[in-house]
């Protein structure tokens, strides 16, 4: 049935009719105020339940905007809990885009599959109140405080500085339904896979240097241009826990108009990878960014990175993923003084790890050759899919996604309602 499904909503999103013209689009102006109750469903994570508001400043620059604020306050119904803001200027500091952001994340079943993709996923041990299993999840808090600042070199090219703060605190899941010695992340605890400096969590800053190249016509939903990134994270060893490193991002986004805003073929290369250093562990899921499209950040796999996977499917060393999709619009309108239009995504994402993280340890825990772990570890993960989006203003976007992984072993599909295109 699910095979059924995804294939007739491929097929709708390619054969979907050319967009219908509209009423004239309003043009924004002044502060646009979009409270709403923060009701949203995502596989990994269950349904979500709280409050947001999208808060723009439109004057005389729409479709671009001078402010943007973003505030959230939600639980989804498998335990996670959060509390989000966001700011975003162009003008805050004349010439510099300044982008500040600061999330409390509490999650009582952290999902974690696992390192480098190795463990092949069972659904008989996923969390189950009947028996008492719960093998891929442990408990995470985290608080994130980011700013981020990018100012011109020359037209289309930025340069990028930015710090990050990080906290996190681990531990094994504390519900009484389930036994939390039979975890994944327990026993590569308690037979050392994790050093005792990284087991629980710990403290991180982060700085930011690097450039970016922007040529897109809008920022939420572009329809040409090319959205380019390069920069390393560094952390120095601030915090006396003997963990110093740098990573590199890199990010080739490109938009290509195939019938004007109407058919738009978008693809997004990435790869994400420790080059000096070394990394803890509780560090190895975030994925980098500069603006924050969903508030998680975390990856490989689920509604960030490669779609249909099982969240964070895949934490390596390194990492290279794509994003592609053809985004069609069916229809613009006028409702309740505001624009509006309905677009389809039918879309395809692959990822991998590039580079073993704690191959020797895994050795030992798993009983086998290095050789054997990195063969395995090195494979493609790809997954396939369709999606709709309702846009209000060009700005404020409402998706639903479904995608399907090749792999049995990355689970079985996904459904994702949230916000924004994901690149």
């Amino acid at each position: 049935m699910r095979r059924f499904l995804l294939a007739a909503v491929l097929a709708v999103s390619f054969v979907a009719l050319p967009a219908r013209a509209g009423e004239d689009e309003i043009v924004k102006d002044g502060w646009n105020f979009g409270p709403l109750p923060c009701v949203s469903y995502n596989s990994d994570l269950g349904f979500q339940y709280g409050v947001c508001a999208d808060i723009f400043n439109y004057k005389g620059v729409f479709p671009d905007y001078r402010q943007r604020i973003y505030l959230e306050a939600s639980r989804y119904t498998k335990g996670q809990t959060l509390l989000h803001a966001q700011f975003d200027s162009k003008y805050l500091i004349p010439g510099v885009r300044t982008t500040f952001s600061a999330s409390y994340q509490y999650d009582p079943m952290f999902l974690f599959y696992g390192l480098n993709g190795i463990e092949l996923y069972d659904p008989a041990l996923d969390a189950n109140k009947e028996t008492g299993v719960a093998r891929y999840d442990y408990k995470r808090s985290m608080v994130r405080v980011l700013a981020d600042f990018q100012g011109p070199i020359a037209p289309h090219l930025k340069w990028v500085a930015g710090v990050s703060f990080w906290y996190y605190k681990l531990g094994d899941i504390a519900l009484d339904a389930y036994d939390a010695t039979q975890t994944l992340y327990h026993q590569m605890v308690s037979t050392g896979v994790f050093a005792p400096t990284e087991a629980f969590g710990g403290k991180r800053v982060e700085v930011k240097a690097g450039f970016v190249f922007d040529t897109r016509d809008n920022e939420a939903a572009p329809s040409r241009g090319i959205w380019a990134e390069t920069y390393l994270n560094a952390s120095p060893n601030w915090f006396k826990d003997g963990y110093r490193y740098a990573r590199l991002a890199a990010h080739w986004r490109q938009y290509l108009p195939l019938a004007g805003e109407k058919l738009v073929l978008a693809y997004h290369l990435a790869y994400q990878g420790t080059v000096l250093g070394q990394a803890p562990f509780y560090t190895q899921q975030n994925i980098s960014t500069l603006f924050l499209r969903q508030t998680c950040t975390d990856g490989l796999g689920g509604v960030n990175t490669v779609r249909g996977l099982l969240a964070q499917r895949l934490v390596g060393d390194s990492y290279a993923w794509l994003n592609s999709e053809l985004r069609i619009r069916l229809v613009s309108f006028n409702f309740i003084n505001q624009s509006w239009y309905v677009a389809l995504n039918p879309l395809f994402d692959a990822g991998m790890v590039t580079r073993l993280y704690k191959g020797e340890e895994l050795s030992r825990f798993y009983g086998r050759s290095l050789e054997d772990l990195r063969a395995e570890a090195l494979r493609l993960h790809c997954s396939a899919g369709s999606g709709v989006k309702l846009v209000m203003n060009r700005n404020f976007i409402v998706s639903a996604e479904y995608a399907r992984p090749f792999l049995r072993t990355d689970g079985e599909s996904a459904v994702y309602i949230a916000l924004n295109y994901i690149f």
